[in-house]
């Protein structure tokens, strides 16, 4: 399991993250949080090459405003 980054922010329904892993993580990644409980799948990767921005598509019974500042992982 690796670290993919911290929730920054949300818009349109997904969660953004600004990424802290040293390789891009892949679209179609599950993104669990620190209890390993499935938060969602990767749908987007933008920004700067050297720290992208991950968008998050959750999963039905996650609430986004729960997840600011969160730090999720790579499953």
């Amino acid at each position: 399991m690796r670290r993919l980054g911290t929730v920054t922010r949300t818009a349109q329904g997904l969660a953004i993250v600004r990424c802290d892993a040293d390789e891009t993580p892949d679209i179609g990644l599950t993104a669990v949080d620190e209890s390993l409980s499935s938060v969602g799948r990767v749908v987007d990767v933008f920004g700067p090459v050297d720290r992208p921005y991950l968008a998050i598509t959750p999963a039905s019974a996650v609430s986004l405003p729960d997840l600011l500042g969160s730090k999720l992982y790579a499953r």
